[in-house]
């Protein structure tokens, strides 16, 4: 099977290589985390403007109907320059839940100022004791009259501080665990009774802790069929991971790269240490690393097509296990042959390890998915 980028998706990754080459170098990037929400909104500006906001979206919704291969390409160009911009959360998440089952309404609503970069999402899914299960839910919706009142928390809401509206999963009936009584809303970010804590994370990005109290949203507010949200929302998560997995090839990409740099400019008795035999063994480890991780991640992007939900699931989750192993040993192996340097915050390389290591952690990690595909016999 052919693998290669076609000559539009080509040059889709050249336009934006170009873009972040001119504006995301590693000081710059220093100087958007500065900004509030952690991010630069003229950046998501420019992103707009070179239609990358509507990329997945139809031409009839006003963008591009591209597809999930295009995607892969943004996110590995993303992943290289350590990209803040909430592409993730808006455009593959919230743009997901709404490609896939929004009412007429609510897309006439806000595909455009997506795609026109006027606003931006934030998907609260986690909770305190969920972990990475996606039907461990306890924040419930209430039916009262025409509208719904949601009670309970999120946590570590990836764009929660910046974001105008918020995609909430609730219970609108049955027990925590339970499959089935998962819904799906749109809430906006400024609702009453919303209290929202926000913070940096680890890898630069921002996040946010959120309570509801008595949140009121109409029927409008529903996302997909009452009570049977979790096929929608493991479709969309399923998506957000493969994207993921594109990420960190890109940031292994530019890990490799960065320490081959690193090794042929420092010297040890009079020599580049790149021309020791050992370190060289390293570098082609890491490479084998990264290719493993490449063809699994091209793997989970074709997977994300799969009408059978099990199989797409064990493909991502498949992916997911060798992305998290190969981003490990890719981080541990670039900062150890970095030396002290790679420890400090002034050395890029230590942040591309953090990123690596929260996308591993993200929508679960790789010991997560390897016990599953164990319990479901899909290694075999």
């Amino acid at each position: 099977m052919d693998f290669e980028l076609s000559d539009e998706q080509q040059l889709l990754e050249q336009s934006i290589s170009r873009l972040l080459a001119d504006t995301y170098s590693f000081e710059q990037r220093k100087n958007y985390m500065k900004e509030p929400g952690g991010w630069s909104k003229t950046n998501w500006s420019r992103l707009a403007e070179q239609g990358l906001l509507g990329l997945p979206f139809s031409e009839a919704q006003g963008g591009f109907g591209a597809g999930a291969a295009e995607i892969m390409v943004v996110m590995e160009a993303f992943g290289r320059s350590l990209v803040l911009e909430p592409y993730l959360a808006t455009v593959v998440v919230g743009g997901g839940f709404l490609r896939h089952a929004g009412q007429p309404a609510q897309k006439l609503a806000y595909l455009t100022p997506i795609i026109n970069g006027n606003k931006t999402f934030a998907f609260a899914q986690l909770e305190r004791d969920s972990r990475y299960e996606l039907h461990d839910v306890s924040t419930s919706a209430r039916k009262l009259r025409n509208t719904y009142v949601i009670e309970g928390e999120k946590c570590a809401v990836i764009n929660g501080e910046n974001a105008d509206t918020l995609i909430v999963s609730a219970r609108t009936n049955g027990a925590q665990r339970d499959k089935g009584g998962i819904s799906v809303f749109l809430v906006p970010a400024d609702a009453k009774g919303i209290a929202k804590k926000a913070y940096p994370t680890q890898d630069g990005l921002h996040a946010a802790d959120f309570s509801f109290s008595g949140v009121e949203v109409g029927a409008d507010a529903l996302i997909g069929d009452l009570g049977d949200g979790l096929p929608l929302i493991a479709s969309v998560v399923d998506e957000a991971r493969a994207a993921l997995c594109a990420e960190a090839v890109g940031v292994m990409d530019e890990s490799l790269k960065i320490t081959i740099k690193h090794l042929k400019t420092r010297t040890q008795f009079g020599v580049p240490i790149s021309s020791f035999q050992s370190l060289q063994h390293r570098i082609a480890d890491m490479f084998i690393a990264i290719e493993q991780a490449r063809s699994m991640s091209i793997f989970a992007t074709m997977a994300t097509g799969f009408k059978d939900a099990r199989a797409r699931a064990d493909a991502v989750a498949a992916a997911k296990v060798q992305i998290g192993r190969s981003g490990k040993f890719v981080g541990q192996q670039s900062v150890q042959l970095h030396g002290g340097i790679g420890m400090t915050m002034e050395a890029k390389i230590g942040h591309y390890f953090k990123r690596l290591t929260i996308i591993d952690r993200t929508f679960g990690d790789a010991d997560f998915y390897l016990r599953r595909l164990c319990e479901r016999g899909a290694l075999l």
